[in-house]
């Protein structure tokens, strides 16, 4: 079975939604932010493309859906806690990890008062969410496992069941084969090739 602290769904691409609400234009940009590092150049580079704005309010979720360890997020100079923080609790509760989404406003003159500018920018993020195109998050590691000829197709027959691949494979007077699969499965992988070689097999991680 997956392990749903290792596997999450993850924005596919950049995309973005808009809505106008009491003549103030609010553009909704949403993306892929697996590091703080790129978290704050995705900021920088909306902020930079809508410069003219009158707020870029952002938010950010570095690592799995819900984690608040690597989170980040500004009202902009929208009144305290009407922009940043509503965003911030919609990407939370979003099931989505590595995350940021940064909300382009044009004012159109009319105030919307603080109820009015948390529901813009949570709803923003919200229908942004809603469309937003997702893949899976799959950590991996690599591994180099030496064996035995005789041991060759029992491991090889074992692979698809960790959803294992072997990139490469060496023969020589033992066998070496690089190994590619999920980090979820990888005790279980190095236990099954341990039994099937009777304990003969060297299992590496690659750095």
């Amino acid at each position: 079975m997956a392990n749903p602290s290792t596997r999450y769904p993850i924005p596919a691409s950049r995309h973005r939604t808009e809505e106008e609400i009491k003549r103030s234009r609010f553009i909704t940009t949403v993306g892929h932010a697996p590091t703080v590092e790129e978290a704050r150049a995705f900021i920088a580079a909306v902020s930079a493309e809508f410069a003219d704005a009158s707020h870029n309010c952002w938010a950010y979720v570095v690592g799995p859906p819900g984690s608040t360890a690597q989170v980040g997020m500004s009202d902009a100079g929208e009144p305290h806690g009407t922009a940043g923080r509503p965003m911030l609790t919609t990407l939370l509760h979003s099931n989505v990890g590595d995350v940021c989404a940064v909300v382009t406003r044009y004012f159109g003159g009319t105030l919307l008062g603080k109820g009015g500018l948390v529901r813009a920018y949570s709803g923003g993020v919200q229908s942004a969410l809603a469309s937003l195109p997702l893949v899976e998050k799959i950590p991996y590691v690599e591994l180099d496992v030496m064996i035995d000829y005789a041991a060759v197709t029992p491991v090889k027959r074992i692979l698809p069941d960790f959803e294992a691949e072997a990139v490469s494979e060496d023969y020589a007077v033992d066998v070496t084969f690089h190994i590619k699969l999920p980090e979820e499965h990888m005790e279980d992988f190095i236990a099954a090739v341990t039994s099937l070689t009777n304990g003969q097999a060297i299992v590496e991680t690659r750095a």
